[in-house]
Order: structure tokens, then sequence, then C-alpha cells
């Protein structure tokens, strides 16, 4: 952290110098619109102290914007500083009649890349620049709720932070009671799935002999981590969250635990979305506790089912779905009174097979399951284990999958088969538990070719 730090304030001497040489007493700059020529001024700059000047003024200013103008300054984004289409036009015409001319194919990449990825990259010079920018991307992403045609602009900071997040630059780190508050602060604040509601409730997380934090840091981001994994270290399979959250608990000692259970991962950086870190540190967290305790058999995740209540009241409001064909009317009617409730000790059989079919048999753009979490841990090369009945009974666990979670298996001598297969055709591991569970769901007809 001191070499960042010690980064950071030289590139800060460096932007007053820049500054200084600049004479830039101007104002901040008041618009979304003004922002643009601003940014003008720092691609058409050469000397690096000016530059790094221009770019935190740039950066300053956008942070005094209210939110229709940086709106406004994104669209400047998109409308000015795109590829220069002319001129790709003219260089592609030139290389079709010249292939093969190195010169030639250099201008056209040149050309061809929006203008806005070289400013992003000047922009990352400025003091802070790289926080800047993540938070930027959030703004942005938010503004393109109300204007899908802002894609554009964000494909290129997604594009750049996939450089600039490599796996090569993050740093694995386990958190303990001696890290410092600052951090320990954002764990509790970031957590996405269980939530921390006090320091004791993190401390029993993190201070105890099978509780483990392990997160992923960035250079440029020292004291704020991207995203972090909670890991309980267990005898078997856990089949619910209250006893893995539960305060008065029989502790397992580490060397007495056979099984390690990722039982919550949080992302922590909104401007990041869609940049992937999970995966990598799994698969880290995995070698770790392995090479700390070779007892270790079992790896496995206790994982929510964020999207199954939805997709259950969809399909109950079409009398042809496979929901409709698997539940009775009375279980249909005893289903939607329950609400967001837990549903009958009676629906647990048919529920299950029906988390089993949304899991394995519905997709997203053809191959990919429907279910964001299977996504991230079948493409990782896990197998679908086991659909757990009342395994969250919390208000958001009811609401998301009627009280459901599913056990992902990390077996480490078919993650790659099971990977290599769902990327290629989407195929989804599952357990014979699983795949009983499946028999009792009619699949889909597929619709009939169209006649020629």
């Amino acid at each position: 952290m001191s070499s960042t730090s010690f980064f950071n304030d030289l590139l800060s001497s460096i932007a007053e110098q820049g500054r200084n040489l600049l004479d830039l007493r101007r104002e901040r700059v008041p618009s979304g619109k003004g922002l643009g020529d601003l940014c003008e001024a720092l691609l058409s700059q050469r000397g690096e102290a000016s530059g790094v000047a221009l770019a935190r003024d740039v950066l300053t200013s956008y942070a005094g914007l209210s939110d229709a103008e940086r709106y406004a300054f994104f669209h400047d984004l998109k409308t000015r500083f795109g590829p220069d289409v002319d001129g790709v036009a003219e260089v592609a015409a030139a290389v079709l009649k010249t292939p093969g001319e190195e010169a030639l194919l250099r201008r056209l990449h040149a050309l061809s890349e929006p203008r806005r990825q070289e400013l992003i990259r000047r922009l990352n010079l400025a003091p802070g620049g790289t926080s800047a920018l993540v938070r930027m991307r959030t703004d942005l992403l938010a503004a393109m709720r109300a204007d899908p045609s802002l894609k554009d602009v964000d494909r290129d900071f997604e594009h750049l932070f996939s450089s600039w997040f490599n796996r090569g630059f993050l740093v694995m780190q386990r958190m303990d009671w001696s890290t410092p508050a600052a951090i320990l602060e954002r764990i509790i604040r970031y957590e996405a799935v269980h939530e921390i509601s006090d320091w004791e409730d993190l401390r029993r997380r993190i201070d105890l002999p099978d509780r483990r934090i392990y997160a992923f840091f960035h250079p440029a981001l020292v004291d704020d981590p991207l995203i972090f994994v909670e890991v309980a270290l267990t005898r078997a399979i856990p089949e619910a969250i209250p006893p893995i959250l539960a305060e008065e608990r029989a502790e397992v000692s580490a060397g007495e635990a056979t099984t390690a259970v990722f039982y919550s991962i949080s992302n922590c950086q909104e401007g990041l979305r869609g940049i992937s870190f999970g995966n990598f540190l799994i698969k880290q967290v995995v070698e770790e506790l392995r090479r700390d305790l070779p007892n270790l058999k079992t790896f496995v995740t206790l994982s929510p089912v964020p999207g199954f209540r939805a997709w259950l009241s969809g399909a109950l409001a079409d009398p042809e779905s496979v929901a409709c064909a698997v539940l009775s009317p009375a279980q249909i009617e005893a289903l939607k009174e329950a609400g967001g409730t837990a549903p009958e000790e009676g629906l647990c059989e048919p529920l299950r097979a029906l988390c089993a079919h949304y899991l394995v048999r519905e997709k997203k753009s053809g191959i990919r399951p429907l279910d964001p979490v299977a996504r991230f841990h079948l493409g990782n090369g896990a197998r679908l284990e086991r659909i757990n009945w009342d395994a969250d009974p919390s208000r958001n666990g009811q609401r998301q999958s009627c009280g459901m979670m599913v056990n992902y298996l990390y077996d480490l001598g078919h993650i790659e088969k099971n990977h290599e297969a769902f990327a290629a055709t989407g195929s989804v591991a599952a357990a014979s538990a699983v795949s009983r569970l499946l028999k009792a769901v009619p699949e889909k007809k597929k619709a009939p070719d169209p006649v020629a």
C-alpha cells in the first residue's frame, strides 16, 4: 500500500506542476457540454505534466456535475468521441487496394478505435483516476437504464477495465480481526447475500477457526475490495444457512473439517459490473485452503436461487407451462395464497422438481441458464449437486426462491471438463439426485419447424 501511496503522491505532484505550466486558474467546468471541450483539450495535449493536470481537472469537474449534466456528458462521449468513420472508410479502401501494407493496417486500427478509449486512458493518469473512473461507470450504468444507446460508451469502459483489472493485477488477502477497520466497514456494507448486522456478527464470520473471508484487491484501490467470499469449514455439505450464521453453535476445529462451504460471494464495485473476478477468487481460495488444510476433501457452495420465484410466478400465469403441469390446481392456489411467505410442506417435492427444471432447462440467450448464480458456478465448472428445501427462511429467501438454496460442488477432478462442456453447449453437470427430480417435470415441446 505504501508504494501505491507514493505513486499517487507523485502523480499529484506532476499534476500541480502541470497546472502551473498551463496556468489553469479557471473555475470548474459548469456543464457536461463544457466538460467535453476540456476532454478535447486533454486528447490534444502532448506534455505529460499538463496532461495529468488536465485529467485531474476533468475528473474533479465531473464530480461536481448534476445527474442531468452527467447524462449530457455521457451523450457527448457517445456522439463526439467515437471512431473516425470517414477516416476508417478512406483507409479501408486503401487497404483493399494494397492488402498487407502494415502501415495502413496500423492506421486503420488507430482510426477504428473510439477516441473515448484514449480519453479514458488519459483520465486514468490523474491521481485517484482509476477509482474515479469506476465511480463514473457506476453513473453510466444508471444512465443506461433510461438511454440504452449509451451502451456504446459502456463497451469502451468495459473493454479497458477488463485489461486494467486483469487477474494478474489482483491480490488476494484473507480478512481477519487485524485488517484495517476501514476495510472491515466496507465488508459489512458490501455484503450482498446474507446481511452482516454489526461488528459482532462480522467477528463470527472472520475471527473463528471455522470461518474465513477472502477478498481480491487491486493496486489502484488498495483499501477497497473488489469482491469477497465467505467460507465456512464444516464436517458435511450443509442443507441450510441458519446453522452457518447462528450466533450460538458448536465450532469445528480447522483440523476436524472435511468440507469448505462458500456461502456468500459479494461483488463490491457496481462500476466493475461485467468484469469477472469470482471464478479466479474461488479457485485461488480452494488452492490456499488445500495447502493450509489438506484434510479438506469437499469444496461446495450454499447458494441462493434469486430468480426462481419470479420465474415460477410467470409460469403459473400460463396454463400450458410446465409449472401448471406439475402442480395441481389446489397446490397452485395454495402457492398463490402464500404470497412471499413460506409455502406449505406439501409443496416441497414439486417445488424442488420445478427448481431443478428452472436451473437446468430454463435458458437465457439460447444455451445459458436463466439463473445468474447458476450461470456463474456452472460456468466455473461446478456441478449442480443438491436442491435444499427450507434452507433460507428469511424474508429475502422466501421472496427469491420459496426458501430453497442450492449446493454447487467443485469437484477438482472434473472442473475443467464441466467448464468446457458448459462453454461449448450449455450442458449442465448435475448430480443423480437432481436428475431424479427432473423426471417429475415434462420437458418443453419444441416448436415445429416452419413450413417452407
